[in-house]
């Protein structure tokens, strides 16, 4: 959560600030601050606002001189969003500055024995806590400084840290929370997000968990929070500024469905071996003795990787005849639970920074558990602590709630699927017929966006529902708890998924005119039960809404897509009804990039 973004080198540091906060905001957006300094400056001068970056933007004085700073865009946790809680936080004599993401878990702690000290806090906020400990340090060097006020905290974080005594540098620190450096001609940037950095450099530094850095306008160096110096060699980023431009579309979410046919494509190339009917994953570092080895497969994910992850449980136990089921990351981390040799785990995250996925696996690791991570973002930090994985190649998505990463989650399950099914049971045949229906998936991806004004004019009947119910049998099931989510993040209507097959186990109580129902309907073996379903629900004068690959009767609109092979079917249902979300938010008048109390790439617990 929260975007971070530094810049310290020759050139007037506001703007630059400001520009990158605007590509960060997507992780934060209820308040946002700027401190700025230069070699010459008197000390550090701050402007903060409640709101949105343009909020603080429409502050910043016209002279704001500066060529060193540090600005923040915050999701809050620690106190509610408001001027005095924004970061940057300064001490009382105005010479130490921090920003940071993360959570300081002993901050009460803290707070009590520098308040029983003498220290006034100004803001309600953990992150101040780390202002005190620095201003108070009485070490020699901005380093020395934060790595002792380090050795207090308990938590997350990134930070940056700047100090009016020390105006030639900005320290910053890495501990389960994002942190990426910048490499430019005579100037250096950090970030949380290398959005922020594009425009700008395509060498980038991303900082482990443990390490800090020092950054002057002509060099850089990476060393442990013990002081041990680090080897860190700039890697070139593969995507540029304009991979982040919203292009000809009013939203980014609008932009990153357009994007699927387009993202699916990319998570196939290469990888299709059409001699030996399978895929090539080169990344697994998983030979075919030991996939054969496996007795079980638990993938762990948050929100819509966790769906992406039922989705590619089914897969596998389908393709592989391995027994697999998904799990939410957040809840497996706390229920002790058993660790077997013969299971491998798979981490799901779109950022590769989750951390309750991040946590879970470094949980797994410890007790030597196998894991393999299923991620978009290149040398993340869930990339780097499994042994293995595959990289969904979405490429950047910004808005909020995800979309084409999903999409591209589930087709990389379902190459992960095929693979260790041909290692093990599944017949020439059916992975040709895979094969056959992977590569047709970007192609009925476009019909199905075809159907958009259709679409549209069904989501303007919808809009005015208070709640909805969202029904799906097996692999229709995933599909709509992903759907449900979809709505709920940004229409805000209220909106549950059940397994059809659960109707007349309690939720057929609600049902009455009022109270839409979507059924996932796909024309498979459960083709006749689903229908059985839509009987239940007409019968008791409810609406619904069928995404099917044929007209159903007894709904009252269908949305028609085309068909697939029955494992493959669940990627383009869900395609529909990401967009009746989009139209139905946009319909409601909703901020739909920005949906309110979420943020993107969630860093704490």
């Amino acid at each position: 959560m929260c975007g971070i973004v530094g810049y310290i080198g020759k050139r007037d540091v506001a703007p630059l600030l400001l520009e990158g906060l605007q590509r960060l905001e997507y992780r934060g957006y209820d308040s946002a601050g700027i401190v700025v300094t230069s070699p010459k400056a008197a000390g550090l001068k701050m402007v903060k606002a409640k709101g949105r970056v343009r909020d603080l933007e429409a502050r910043v004085p016209k002279r704001f001189a500066g060529t060193t700073g540090i600005a923040h865009t915050r999701w809050a946790t620690h106190g509610a969003p408001s001027d005095v809680n924004a970061h940057p936080h300064l001490d009382p004599e105005n010479k130490v500055a921090v920003v940071h993401n993360g959570i300081v878990d002993n901050a009460a702690e803290l707070r009590a024995k520098l308040e029983a000290d003498g220290v006034v806090f100004a803001s309600e906020t953990d992150t101040e806590v780390i202002t005190h400990l620095v201003a108070r340090s009485q070490a020699d060097s901005l380093e020395e400084k934060v790595r002792e006020a380090l050795k207090h905290i308990e938590g997350t974080y990134g930070i940056a840290v700047m100090h009016a005594d020390f105006n030639d540098r900005i320290v910053v620190a890495r501990n389960g929370s994002p942190v990426v450096l910048g490499i430019g001609e005579k100037e250096m940037f950090v970030a949380s997000d290398v959005a922020a950095l594009v425009a700008h450099t395509r060498q980038v530094v991303t900082l482990d968990d443990g390490e800090m850095a020092t950054l002057k306008a002509d060099d850089f160096r990476t060393y442990t929070t013990s002081g041990a110096t680090t080897n860190a060699t700039p890697e070139t980023v593969e995507y540029e500024a304009a991979s982040y431009d919203m292009g000809r579309h009013d939203t980014y979410m609008h932009k990153e469905i357009s994007e699927q046919p387009d993202a699916v494509d990319r998570v196939l190339r290469g990888r299709i071996d059409d001699r030996f009917s399978t895929v090539h994953l080169g990344g697994l570092n998983l030979d075919a003795r030991e996939a054969r080895s496996i007795r079980r497969i638990k993938i762990l994910g948050c929100g819509t990787s966790y769906h992406a992850g039922l989705i590619g449980a089914s897969l596998i136990e389908g393709m592989a005849r391995i027994p697999a089921d998904a799990e939410p990351a957040s809840e497996f981390r706390y229920r002790n639970p058993v660790v077997d040799p013969d299971t491998l785990y798979i981490a799901v995250s779109q950022s590769g920074e989750t951390y309750d996925v991040l946590a879970a696996v470094q949980e797994l690791k410890r007790k030597g558990a196998r894991v393999l991570g299923v991620v978009n973002v290149v040398g993340s930090a869930i990339a780097r602590e499994a042994d293995g994985g595959v990289y969904v190649h979405a490429g950047p998505e910004v808005c909020v709630v995800s979309t084409k990463c999903f999409t591209n989650t589930v087709v990389a399950f379902a190459l992960l699927a095929l693979h260790l099914g041909r290692i093990r049971d599944l017949s020439v045949t059916d992975g040709k017929r895979i094969i056959e229906g992977l590569r047709k998936l970007p192609g009925q991806i476009e019909e199905i966006l075809k159907t958009e004004d259709e679409i549209q004019k069904l989501a303007k009947e919808y809009a005015g529902a208070q709640s909805m119910m969202f029904i799906g049998r097996v692999r229709g099931y995933p599909v709509a708890l992903e759907a449900s989510l979809k709505l709920k993040e940004i229409s805000y209507i209220h909106a549950e998924a059940y397994p059809a097959s659960e109707l007349k186990h309690g939720p057929l109580a609600l049902i009455e005119p009022a109270l839409p129902t979507v059924a996932i309907v796909p024309d498979d073996d459960l083709l006749e039960k689903n229908r059985a379903a839509l009987e239940e629900i007409k019968a008791r004068s409810g609406r619904i809404l069928a995404v099917a690959h044929q007209p159903q009767e007894k709904a009252d609109h269908t949305i028609v897509v085309p068909k697939n092979e029955d494992e493959l079917d669940p990627i383009l249902m869900g395609i529909p009804l990401q967009l009746l979300a989009y139209h139905t938010a946009l319909a409601m008048g909703r901020d739909i990039d920005k949906p309110r109390n979420l943020a993107k790439s969630v860093t704490v617990e």
